[in-house]
Parts: C-alpha cells; sequence; structure tokens
C-alpha cells in the first residue's frame, strides 16, 4: 500500500467496482500439467553417475588388489590381507627371525639352539608371489565373503658349520656325560643263567646327531628328541635277541643241566651243574667270558683228580697170601687207569650238550673189582719165596703147581715182584734170548705152551728142570720165567683167562 492510499484510508468502506466476468473464468480450475520427461531424465542421470561411481570404485578396488591378497587370506596362520607379497614374506622372515629348536637327550636337560646363532635366515622361493598372481583381481569382493587359508614352505638356510658348533656345545655331547652303553651279556641267578638285557648309555654318535638335527632345523621344526632316535647313540653290540648270546645262554644252561654220575663200584661221585658253574669266568659286572681254554682246563683238573683218587695203577696194595703171610705189591702193570685224555672229550660233550647219565669213566686199564683190594677173588697168586703158585677163581683153588723162578744168583735174571696180566699165549714157540752180534741169539729154547705177561717173562712147560720147587731157583733158576711141569704148563694153558691178575712176590 502506497503512502497515497495510507493517506487516503477511512473507515467507510470504499465503493466496489465490479468486473466484468468473461464465460471462461467461470470454467472449473485445472492446475497447470508438469512435464514428465524432465523428472525421469534427471533419475536417469543420477543412476548413470551411481554406476559409474561405483564402477570406477570396482575397478579401483580390482586394481587395489591387483597386488595385494584379498581380505580374509591367510598364509601359514598369519592374516596377510591387503599386504602385498613382499610384505607376506618381509612378516614370515621377521617370523623366522624368532626361530629356536629346542634339543631333548637322554640324563640332561633340554637346551635350544636359537637360529641367530646358526645364520638361521628366510629365503623367498617366489611361492607366496605364486599364490598372489593365481589371485583374480576382479573377484576382491569375495575376501568380504569368504576366507582362503594357505601353506606354503617356510624355506630358509643356515650355516652347518654353525650348527655342528652348536652341536658339539650341547651338555649331552660333552666328554664327561659320555656313558657307553653296555652289551647284553650271559649271567647266572638264583635258579639258572638268564640273559641281562643291554644298557643304552648316553655316548653320542656325534655324525647321525649332526644329521638328525640338520634334517630337524631344514625343517623348521621346533622341537627334537633324541631320547626317541636311537640311531643318535652308540649302541651296544650285543643286544639281548643276539642269536650267538642266545646260543650262550643255552650253552650255559646245558652246563647247569648237565649231570654225569660216575660210578666206582658201589662208590659213586656225582659232577652237576653246581661244580661246573664254578668253572665258568665272569667279569666284575657279573658277565661271562666265554674262555674255552679256561673251562677245558678245569675238565681236565677234574678229570685228573678223578684218576688221583681212584687210580690203582702205580699204586702198592695189601695182598694176603695162601701161606697166611701178608705182603705189599706195588702193580704198575695192572689196576684201574682213567683214560684222561678220553674222558675229558667225552665229558665235554657232555656238559656242553647237558648230558644226564650214570656212567663209568672211560678206563686205559681195567682191574677185577673196585675198592681196596681191586685183584677181587679171581687171581693167580705166584709166591716167589715158597716157589708155589696157585689160580683162584671167585675165592677157589683151581689149579696149583710148583715152580722154578728166576735164577737168584744174577740180578738180571731174577723174576720181579708186581702185578701184571696175561698178553697172549702161544703153542708151541720158541724162546730166545738176547740177539749177538753175529746174528745169533744168546739162547733159543722150544717150549710147547707160552704165555708172557711181564716183557719177555711168562710162564711155560721145562721139561729141562730136574725139579720144581724148593731151592732149585737159587742156583739153577731160570732166565726170569716162571718154569712148569709139562702137565702143569698144559693145564695151566688150558684154563688161563686174560685179565686175570697175577700177583707176583716174595
Amino acid at each position: 500500500m502506497s503512502n497515497e492510499e495510507k493517506k487516503g484510508k477511512s473507515a467507510r468502506p470504499r465503493p466496489i467496482t465490479y468486473v466484468p466476468i468473461e464465460e471462461e473464468d467461470l470454467a472449473p480450475y485445472e492446475p497447470p500439467v508438469k512435464k514428465k520427461h524432465k523428472a525421469i531424465k534427471i533419475t536417469g542421470i543420477t543412476v548413470a553417475m551411481l554406476i559409474v561411481t561405483a564402477g570406477a570404485a570396482y575397478v579401483g578396488m580390482s586394481y587395489y588388489y591387483s597386488d595385494k591378497f584379498f581380505e580374509g587370506t591367510t598364509i601359514n596362520g598369519m592374516n596377510c590381507s591387503g599386504m602385498t607379497a613382499y610384505q607376506v614374506e618381509q612378516a614370515i622372515a621377521r617370523t623366522v627371525e624368532n626361530y629356536s629348536i629346542e634339543v631333548d637327550s637322554r640324563n640332561q636337560d633340554p637346551q635350544t639352539i636359537h637360529g641367530k646363532n646358526i645364520g638361521y635366515t628366510y629365503v623367498s622361493d617366489g611361492s607366496v608371489l605364486k599364490l598372489l598372481k593365481e589371485q583374480k583381481p576382479y573377484e576382491w569382493i569375495r575376501g568380504f565373503f569368504e576366507n582362503k587359508s594357505y601353506t606354503t614352505a617356510e624355506n630358509t638356510t643356515y650355516s652347518r658349520e654353525k650348527l655342528k658348533e652348536q652341536v658339539k656345545a650341547l651338555n649331552c655331547a660333552q666328554e664327561e656325560n659320555q656313558v657307553p652303553p653296555e652289551n647284553a651279556y650271559v649271567a647266572y641267578a638264583d635258579s639258572g643263567f638268564e640273559i641281562v638285557p643291554e644298557t643304552q648309555g648316553s655316548e653320542l654318535n656325534m655324525h647321525e646327531a649332526f644329521n638328525a638335527l640338520s634334517q630337524a632345523v631344514s625343517g623348521s621344526e621346533r622341537n627334537i628328541d633324541f631320547v626317541g632316535n636311537p640311531d643318535v647313540y652308540v649302541q651296544a653290540e650285543i643286544t639281548s635277541d643276539n642269536p650267538d648270546l642266545q646260543a650262550s645262554l643255552d650253552a650255559c644252561n646245558n652246563f647247569t643241566n648237565a649231570n654225569i654220575t660216575y660210578t666206582f663200584g658201589d662208590e659213586t661221585v656225582t659232577l652237576d651243574g653246581n661244580t661246573i658253574k664254578d668253572w665258568l669266568n665272569f667279569d666284575e659286572k657279573g658277565q661271562l667270558l666265554m674262555d674255552d681254554a679256561s673251562f677245558q682246563q678245569h675238565i681236565t683238573d677234574y678229570v685228573a683228580q678223578l684218576a688221583a683218587s681212584h687210580d690203582t695203577v702205580g699204586t702198592e696194595r695189601e695182598f694176603h697170601t695162601t701161606s697166611g703171610r701178608t705182603v705189599y705189591v706195588y702193580g704198575s702193570a695192572y689196576g684201574w687207569a682213567i683214560d684222561q685224555a678220553a674222558e675229558a672229550a667225552q665229558l665235554t660233550q657232555e656238559i656242553r650238550s647237558g648230558t644226564q647219565t650214570v656212567r663209568d669213566p672211560i678206563y686205559s686199564m681195567t682191574a677185577n673189582s673196585h675198592g681196596y683190594n681191586d685183584i677181587g677173588n679171581t687171581y693167580i697168586e705166584v709166591d716167589l719165596s715158597a716157589q708155589h703158585m696157585y689160580y683162584y677163581q671167585d675165592g677157589t683153588i683151581i689149579f696149583d703147581s710148583d715152580i722154578v723162578s728166576g735164577d737168584m744168583r744174577y740180578s738180571d735174571r731174577q723174576t720181579p715182584s708186581g702185578i701184571y696180566t696175561l698178553y697172549y699165549k702161544k703153542s708151541p714157540d720158541v724162546l730166545r734170548g738176547k740177539k749177538l752180534p753175529d746174528g745169533t741169539y744168546e739162547y733159543e729154547t722150544n717150549v710147547t705152551y707160552w704165555m708172557p705177561f711181564n716183557g719177555g717173562i711168562g710162564f711155560h712147560d721145562a721139561p729141562w728142570q730136574p725139579y720144581f720147587g724148593g731151592d732149585r731157583y737159587l742156583e739153577g733158576g731160570s732166565h726170569g720165567c716162571i718154569n712148569l711141569p709139562s702137565d702143569s704148563a698144559a693145564e695151566l694153558y688150558n684154563i688161563i683167562q686174560y685179565n686175570v691178575p697175577i700177583v707176583c712176590f716174595y
């Protein structure tokens, strides 16, 4: 409202002026129509701009992940989302820098070898980069919806020389801690022989220990157990399953199983494991020492002791004569004599095979009976003082005769005393004396019955003797033989047996 209008303003209503109304003015009101295509255009522009923006962002992200790992990527347990191959390798290298390996060994506390002390470093082999190249950058969005986990070799290098120095520095490698293993062995226990198992010891096989540790380090292992790797230690040469040791055990048990009972008439002597085990040699640890020479010597000594206790050859015997006298007769050609060499060989075999037996020893000479008087009740008695002989069979006289023995005027013709047995008998025969330089003999005598028993001395007929018995031997005796009347010689020839003791005494 203008100033003029304000000045002319009054309370009275002003006159109304009517404006003519046209016909079209009386038509209904209709709002103006907007143009639809304009709105659609605006919307399309907006959408296009969004698509272009999103596409640019997608392309940008694809480009971003062209040299980086997608989200949700794990390599060797490490989150590598958005990291380049170089960054991943640097991260792996940092973990390698802290590498160490713990060494467990026998009888020692665990020790640690640190990677820095052996020049332990990471060496790229391109495997991380290969994983990255296998990734399709335009699939980057998948990383937000799924996780990928990879494992690659953490290739490393180290100094073998430095590792050797570390091995040598371990407590288990020190000389004072090297306890050598002990072989399994055979020992005697309360109930018999048994195998005592080997002991492991703690002596390192340095070559094998280094190889095992080197292999563990190459595999980036964090622990190595020497205890569980027997090759790392020096092994016992003989183990409890050794076939030779088992054979020794069997042999030793045979020793204790052996039981040989010797019979000497009514007397017996038994050799068993309680004695045999004492012949075996053991070291200070109880280990059996297989000393065949020593063991054989024990057997030889045992047989010699048997012979000393029971041989009668070469001993003097008390003899009760028919005349009632008691004489002592030395016998070097009659009696019991163990064949010591043969018996030792037989005994060795029986001990080694665990034989249990009852038997006589092996004799080189036997007598009629055992005991103090091994002459027995069957023998020939030649009484050189009485110049008479008797043949006893089972205590009964079955033959007797006067005799003429060696000429007492000559020492080399006297019939020696002693105990003998018959060599052989021959009928007829020629008795010859010493051979002379001209090839002839000192004498040659034809006899019908010849029965030698002591070298060139024997029983024979002597028809040239004027009589027998009495004192004929003092000045007309023989060259040492026992002269008999022809009929007596014939009778003796027919009944005399081998191995019958012939006891000659004065």
